[in-house]
């Protein structure tokens, strides 16, 4: 019997620095969730690469990635995007969300996502986990029993959209003074984190000057965020261990 098989469906172009120091963020999600006998498989949904009947029903689950591009746009691929993530539902796989994933999800679920009220969130943030999360997280199928079970985790962030309003029947799972979804559960198969448990510091820098680059944010915020997170340090081992046991049914 063959080991499980996972899918990452990739909805940004990767910069030419992630490519060459980290495999892409095809690499970066492999290197966060893959364990030993697994198979994982690349589809650039943002270039309109979906996978087929049969490819499906081989994963079993999908990671939904971050994206330049709003989730609350209609471009094509989006749009086909979320016609697949309401039949991966139907059957139950696995889905996790990050970023603009997380938000692809609420949308398709019937949540709804738009423009931050309060602006970007550009650096390290602090979620607070939700009462029902952490007694569920009490287990050692969650942290491993050496972990102590966190009231709260530092998590990297990199958005001006976020999720409005739940889906039908979805849960918080954790929250933030700026971000009032920062983690949602629909259901046993479908997780979205707001943040970005897969970023290194490196690559959250990398990208604000991007950012900068593109006007898309001021100097004067870009220096400020770099200061900001040169304080602290993102939990990436707990987000780590959180996501690979919703993601692979521990939890």
């Amino acid at each position: 019997m063959g080991g499980k098989r996972f899918g990452v469906l990739l909805c940004a172009e990767d910069s030419e620095y992630v490519k060459t120091k980290y495999g892409g963020y095809f690499g970066v999600f492999v290197e966060m969730l893959a364990e030993q006998g697994e198979t994982w498989d690349m589809y650039r949904v943002v270039a309109g690469e979906l996978p087929g009947d049969e490819e499906i029903g081989l994963s079993d689950g999908f990671v939904i990635t971050g994206s330049c591009n709003d989730a609350h746009g209609n471009d094509a691929w989006i749009c086909n995007l979320l016609n697949l993530i309401k039949k991966l539902d139907s059957m139950k796989k696995r889905l996790l969300g990050i970023c603009f994933g997380h938000q692809i999800l609420g949308r398709a679920l019937g949540g709804r996502i738009g423009r931050a009220h309060s602006g970007w969130d550009i650096g390290i943030t602090t979620i607070h986990l939700s009462s029902p999360m952490r007694v569920s997280s009490s287990s050692s199928k969650v942290f491993p029993s050496t972990f102590d079970i966190p009231t709260a985790l530092s998590v990297i962030e990199c958005h001006q959209d976020e999720m409005l309003e739940l889906p039908p029947k979805a849960e918080v799972m954790a929250w933030s003074n700026k971000t009032g979804i920062e983690m949602f559960r629909h259901g046993d198969n479908i997780m979205g984190i707001q943040g970005h448990p897969e970023y290194t510091k490196d690559i959250l820098l990398h990208l604000v000057d991007r950012l900068l680059h593109r006007n898309l944010i001021s100097e004067e915020y870009a220096t400020d965020v770099k200061a900001r997170m040169e304080a602290c340090e993102p939990d990436r081992k707990a987000l780590k261990q959180l996501c690979i046991s919703f993601f692979k049914g521990r939890l």
